[in-house]
């Protein structure tokens, strides 16, 4: 009974490892397209983010735009395209940054 109990949690093991995936690393293509320049706009700090989101995204060359206020969860996940606009509950822009 020990033997087979053995002989099973290493053939589990053994499947689990053939399952998993490695993340692949962004290819040249994103990489040569993703650009964000988060200084070039640090100016709309205490503007209103309705107002000057078209703006912000077209100044720093970001792809895609992710607007929060400060204390929301947020994904961890890293976008070297994405400009983040933290803004304050009143929707005043506080905090600019790419990524």
């Amino acid at each position: 009974m020990r033997g087979s109990l053995t002989v099973s949690m290493l053939l589990l093991g053994a499947c689990t490892a053939a399952n998993q995936q490695t993340p692949s690393a962004p290819s040249d293509a994103e990489q040569a397209g993703a650009q964000c320049d988060a200084g070039a706009i640090q100016d709309l700090i205490g503007k209103p983010a309705d107002a000057f989101a078209d703006d912000a995204k077209a100044r720093s060359g970001a792809a895609a735009v992710r607007r929060y206020v400060t204390g929301s969860p947020v994904t961890m996940d890293f976008r070297a395209d994405r400009l983040n606009v933290e803004t304050d509950p009143t929707g005043t822009i506080v905090k600019l940054s790419c990524g």
